[in-house]
């Protein structure tokens, strides 16, 4: 790859989902040096994998969309995809960063001509679905994607498939010699951006995620509404591709929970209230949902959005935490529980489950200079102790995109104030 050039007057955003993407721009454009560093193949994080945002009920296609042109026509950021960030050492305005950059196996000759994809064999669980369908062994993540570059998967290079790979491509970007790099990059701030993880849903035992094949989380059904997802836009029971009839979502899946996360993830119980929606709008009066919930935590404007799913007659509220899931018939589960507001018990029977599961902090440890505060639910503090290390979006805290966004506006302008005073001083 070509030369990286980075000074302590350059800001390292790490991840590129939105808050990313955002801090990123906002700081080139007001004039600072970037380095985008991002693990994945394509910048886009967890809102290339949603289907809407609430409460709009809008594409993030959209908004995600503006944020690419952004980055395309702004030359102040360097974008590393592929790369992950695995030590800090130093002191704010001088910092140095190991970054190991891992081999895409296609270099930028690559057109996104499809052809290494038509003539490989090999299929694998597909990442941006959460395993539930395949991708080929050549492929770019989704349709979106950025850069629009294809990527080998690494379990290709040394079989037939990576020399078909590499026969098919008449640009010659097929490159199977790419060996993993690491780079010592000097910069003056960073802003650590790399978001949330779903809480794994079979880490709740009593809810059965790994051993019924209709209960599935929230994540997985918001990938069921994609076009491009893995059941072509159709809300499908796993166990045998039918249409569901009666929907459960159990809001607070491993969230306020302290054998799991103590802390509350904010958006589960209005993406609860959107997925509702969505069932209203595909399958109608064909298809009931009911809410389990332990409470609904709706503010601000987003509380209208709530009302206006209550007055739904399809959508039900039970206020319980439901205690376990057990195997019914026809591949059907069913839920027991209590309900809080009459205290009766129930065993209440549905054809598919989606759990409302919880948002983990991906902040790693071992990576930053010490004296780093982060706190019990893994995310970054705001102390004066980091120095001019700042969390941004879900590093820290659980945050919805809009709050996420914001948050990483402003430490965007924390890490810019660093950078100008070191350019003051130097000056």
């Amino acid at each position: 790859m070509s030369e990286v050039i980075a000074t302590n007057q350059t800001i390292l955003v790490a991840g590129g989902g939105i808050s990313g993407l955002t801090a990123a721009l906002e700081a080139a454009e007001c004039g600072k040096q970037v380095i985008l560093v991002e693990k994945g193949p394509t910048v886009g994080g967890r809102v290339g994998q949603l289907y809407k945002y609430f409460p709009k009920l809008c594409f993030p296609t959209c908004g995600l969309e503006i944020q690419l042109r952004r980055l395309k026509a702004n030359k102040n950021v360097r974008l590393l995809t592929m790369a992950e960030v695995t030590g800090i050492s130093g002191e704010a305005g001088n910092y140095t960063a190991s970054i190991k950059l891992s081999p895409r196996y296609i270099n930028e000759n690559c057109t996104a001509c499809g052809e290494c994809g038509k003539a490989v064999e090999g299929e694998y669980d597909d990442e941006h679905n959460y395993g539930m369908k395949k991708r080929k062994a050549a492929y770019i993540p989704y349709n979106l994607a950025y850069p629009q570059r294809y990527v080998l998967d690494p379990r290709a290079v040394g079989t037939d498939d990576g020399e078909r790979a590499k026969a098919a491509c008449k640009y010659n970007a097929v490159d199977l010699d790419m060996q993993e790099e690491t780079l010592e990059l000097n910069v003056g701030a960073v802003v650590w951006a790399t978001g949330w993880k779903p809480y794994p849903a079979a880490k709740i035992q009593p809810y059965g995620y790994d051993r019924y094949d209709n209960v599935i989380t929230n994540v997985e059904f918001e990938r069921m509404l994609d076009p491009f997802g893995p059941t072509g836009g159709k809300i499908v029971r796993p166990s045998d591709g039918v249409a569901p009839k009666n929907i459960a979502f159990i809001q607070c899946a491993g969230s306020r929970d302290r054998n799991h996360l103590k802390h509350c993830s904010r958006i589960c119980c209005m993406a609860s209230l959107k997925q509702t929606t969505y069932v209203a709008e595909q399958l109608g009066d064909a298809c009931k949902s009911t809410v389990y919930y332990i409470d609904i935590r709706a503010i601000d404007r987003i509380d209208d959005f709530y009302q206006k799913v209550q007055k739904d007659p399809n959508v039900s509220f039970v206020k319980s935490k439901v205690a376990n899931i057990v195997s019914g018939s026809n591949g059907n589960v069913v839920l027991n529980g209590v309900d809080t507001e009459g205290y009766n018990r129930y065993a209440n029977d549905h054809d598919l489950v989606v759990l409302a599961t919880g948002m983990e902090s991906t902040v790693p440890q071992g990576v930053f200079p010490e004296g780093t505060v982060i706190n019990e639910h893994g995310f970054i503090d705001l102390e004066e102790s980091n120095g001019a290390i700042f969390g941004a979006g879900c590093s820290s805290d659980a945050l919805d995109v809009n709050r996420a966004a914001q948050n990483a506006t402003a430490a965007a302008l924390r890490a810019i104030q660093v950078v100008t005073k070191v350019a003051a001083q130097e000056g």
